[in-house]
């Protein structure tokens, strides 16, 4: 089971381990269109890449990230990635044995490096999905090809919790998809992240990995949640 994470606009500062090295990514067929992005953004001088990413005078701290993307410190992507739906899944309450199979389990969409593991040490930096990057263009023409191969093989079992500029990065046709929704079939907005949060922790938690949407919902169900299948692919997490 893959399990298919948002990312998070921001990210944790820091990090003790050694500067970004692309070719130890997971997913190592997708490293020269992060060579190219990382080249793109590191190099972008402040003007341009304050105004390509839409940030104000206050936020030049984030266009430094970006520069010093290739010799920065790196942390696990679980760490890096902070907000309302990293904190729902709780990550620090792992177990030894629940974090090993989060690093298995879990993968997190990515602008920048297209899809990482939990594992996986990244760099803190500034890039959203629908990005213009200059001498580059829209991500979803840099990244549809490469990375649609890379997950339609990434796992049998796939779990889609990405958000919209995230997926439109990359189709996933046999992925399973959830919706949070109320007892009354309305779509959860304000709280969604949080009970994505919840669903991944106990996907990512669970001893024994699912190989169908029954199993899914089973799991979930042990953890006190509710998920409905309406489709082939496509389940509901119902809050009440």
């Amino acid at each position: 089971m893959l399990v298919l994470l948002p990312p998070s606009e921001t990210k944790a500062d820091g990090g003790s381990g050694a500067p970004l090295d692309l070719a130890a990514l997971s997913f190592p067929e997708l490293t020269a269109v992060r060579e190219r992005l990382v080249g793109a953004l590191s190099g972008l001088d402040p003007a341009a890449a304050s105004k390509a990413l839409g940030l104000s005078e206050r936020q030049a701290d984030e266009v430094e990230r970006n520069a010093r993307l290739r010799e920065a410190p790196t942390t696990p992507a679980i760490r890096r990635y902070t907000g309302v739906l990293y904190d729902a899944l709780d990550y620090g309450s792992f177990t030894r044995g629940q974090r090993a199979r989060a690093g298995r389990r879990l993968a997190i969409a990515s602008a920048l490096f297209g899809v990482v593991r939990a594992d996986d040490p990244i760099p803190a930096y500034r890039l959203s999905g629908g990005t213009v990057l200059p001498g580059v263009g829209g991500l979803r023409g840099v990244w549809r090809v490469d990375l649609e191969k890379a997950l339609s093989t990434a796992d049998d079992l796939v779990v889609d919790l990405r958000s919209g500029p995230y997926a439109a990065l990359a189709a996933v046709p046999h992925a399973v998809t959830v919706k949070v929704v109320t007892a009354t079939g309305l779509a959860v907005s304000h709280f969604n992240k949080a009970h994505k949060g919840r669903l991944a922790a106990a996907l990512a938690r669970a001893p024994r990995e699912p190989g169908t949407v029954r199993g899914l919902v089973s799991i979930a169900a042990a953890a006190g949640l509710r998920l409905e299948a309406v489709g082939k692919n496509a389940l509901e997490l119902v809050i009440d």
